[in-house]
């Protein structure tokens, strides 16, 4: 059997065991279109066979910017890597001045695109990129040739000896790839994994993946670019999945039902959607099918794994899951048993009920810079806690400095930041990664992430903060879409929202009240008093000096192309405190 050591070696591996006659499906023109195995295999090194005719060597850099996870970008992937290359992956949501910094930082040789969106931004910057050859796109577009052209390059295959001979010369702690950061401060950093950062990483957390091999299909929507659904695609490939690429984030709901998966992965934002969703409609309904949809949720609430709440508890979950959370499995095509949540802080309730319903919602925990996978849950062994990241991978030792800092070692954790050996010394030191993550580990070995050091601050009367704990708890509101607390050495915490307008304005409606535009919604007299209600409740859950005392509501939706997010959704607090700094010196009488 194929002795996994590099990253193309997963295809291989997936040939001789499962030889699925779908590995990768990606939609096009309305039609689901199935690569096998074999087909996948044989394009990968006709893909490198093109580039050594392009003259692409090992070390030499590649970009792969797409705004959707779709067959294409494995081929490239492997091609690229198996001729001891590198892929570098970029964000297609970051700014022109963002694709100018990280195409030149990276020296990427070739870069190819998935659409015309990308390629207009890549064209804007093109007179200032200084290494850069050709562009070319997975789309048929008239003014840009298409990756075809590379596989017609490489259609011979009298040079494949070469590529084996190049393949052969990879070595496991080679550079496999370049991951920049979407930093949520200052310029993007380039993340240097090797092959044996990811391989050893998709080989732990297979351990905690329960499903059964060959026979299971994922659905894929989270960036590739991002390595977490990377390490995934590895992962999926090694266990013999079907992996299906859903064709957006707007049509994941259609997707679903058409695909049916068994496991998929999420950020807490999209679970957090889907909530909200179900609630408002069990909101809509009347009579005793209200009262019972209601009912299950408040079953569903209190939910911990293994029966620890008694049998007369599991009797009444064993009737919410027949009468209303198989309603939910259906919605999202009935197969679906597992759900991988990481990137952000997972609020306890959406566990509890997610799992509850039967769909397996597992945290865990990561960062780039440790390919992802530090720790995770597993329903299985009694691996799984409410309110922790599960337990340490293999191989993976975590310890908790003085400050609390999340501190690691293990084979995933990245070689260094790409010509940045400063900053690389910053993190690494003593032989740990230090992750700017505030943890503790409980008594069974479960890991509780509590905040971001860098986050944390202090109000003027010295008492500490910590703001994504809270911006969590505040976020439970239907009213609140996204929030951010403020307040570093000032008198108080104060907060910055903005409004889930969807259903405010449906509330609106409801209690007869007129809005026009967000502009006068966030000013109405009614609205305001509603959301100090939501403050004043979430406020009971906090001491005295952490409690929300002012807030102000935006009438803008924060996102990613207007700066205010990460595209991982993560608060740009810099900006949204430039943005609205206005509204901050109105609370704090600056």
């Amino acid at each position: 059997m194929q002795n996994i050591t590099r990253l193309f070696d997963f295809p291989y591996y997936q040939l001789e065991k499962f030889n699925l006659k779908k590995s990768l499906v990606t939609k096009y023109d309305g039609k689901w279109i199935a690569t096998s195995t074999q087909e996948y295999i044989d394009k990968a090194n006709a893909i490198s066979r093109g580039l050594l005719k392009l003259g692409v060597g090992p070390n030499d850099k590649i970009a792969i910017i797409s705004m959707n996870n779709r067959t294409e970008w494995n081929i490239m992937d492997i091609g690229i890597l198996q001729l001891g290359a590198q892929n570098v992956p970029i964000y297609p949501t970051i700014s022109e001045d963002d694709y100018e910094y990280v195409l030149n930082h990276s020296e990427a040789k070739y870069c190819f695109v998935s659409c015309d969106e990308v390629l207009k931004k890549v064209l804007a910057i093109s007179s200032k990129l200084k290494n850069l050859k050709e562009v070319y796109s997975f789309d048929e577009l008239s003014n840009c040739n298409n990756w075809s052209k590379v596989l017609e390059l490489g259609a011979d295959i009298s040079a494949q000896k070469e590529v084996e001979d190049l393949k052969a010369a990879v070595q496991p702690g080679d550079l496999a790839t370049i991951i920049y950061t979407s930093g949520t401060t200052g310029r993007p950093k380039g993340v240097m994994l090797s092959h044996d950062n990811l391989v050893s990483n998709t080989l732990e957390s297979s351990e905690r993946l329960p499903i059964s091999d060959g026979n299971v299909k994922a659905l894929s929507f989270l960036p590739v670019c991002h390595v977490y659904e990377r390490m995934l695609m590895y992962l999926y490939q090694y266990r013999g999945v079907t992996i299906y690429f859903a064709e957006s984030i707007e049509k994941i709901s259609d997707n679903l039902k058409e695909v049916s998966p068994h496991v998929m992965t999420a950020v807490p934002r999209l679970l957090e959607k889907v909530y909200d969703k179900i609630i408002a409609k069990g909101t809509q309904l009347t009579g005793i099918k209200k009262k019972l949809f209601f009912w299950a949720v408040d079953v569903g609430l209190k939910y911990e794994p293994y029966g620890q709440n008694g049998w007369l508890y599991e009797k009444k979950l064993a009737l919410a899951r027949k009468l209303i959370f198989s309603k939910w499995k259906e919605g999202l095509g009935n197969n679906l048993s597992l759900i991988a949540s990481g990137s952000a802080a997972l609020q306890p309730r959406l566990a509890r009920i997610f799992n509850a319903a039967g769909l397996g919602v597992m945290e865990g925990y990561g960062l780039t810079e440790t390919s992802p996978v530090l720790s995770v849950n597993d329903m299985r062994k009694g691996g799984f806690k409410i309110g922790t990241v599960g337990k340490p991978l293999g191989r993976t030792e975590i310890k908790i400095a003085e400050d609390g800092e999340i501190c690691a070692k293990g084979p995933q954790v990245m070689m260094g930041y790409f010509k940045d050996p400063e900053k690389t010394a910053e993190v690494l030191k003593d032989g740990y990664f230090h992750t700017g993550d505030i943890g503790e580990i409980d008594s069974e070995g479960f890991l509780k992430i509590t905040d971001r050091k860098k986050e944390m601050f202090k109000t003027s009367g010295g008492k500490y903060v910590a703001p994504q704990l809270m911006e969590n708890r505040f976020k439970q509101s239907r009213f609140i879409e996204q929030m951010m607390v403020i307040g570093e050495s000032e008198k108080m915490p104060a907060a910055l929202i903005q409004p889930n307008f969807e259903f405010l304005y449906e509330w609106a409606n409801r209690h007869e009240i007129t809005l026009g535009e967000n502009s006068d919604i966030i000013n109405n007299p009614k609205v305001l008093e509603r959301y100090q209600e939501e403050i004043d409740l979430a406020n009971e859950d906090f001491a005295k000096w952490e409690k929300i005392k002012q807030f102000r509501l935006t009438p803008e939706v924060w996102s990613i192309d207007e700066g205010h997010l990460t595209p991982t959704m993560k608060l740009r607090r810099k900006i949204i405190k430039g943005k609205y700094i206005d509204l901050y010196n109105d609370i704090y009488g600056h």
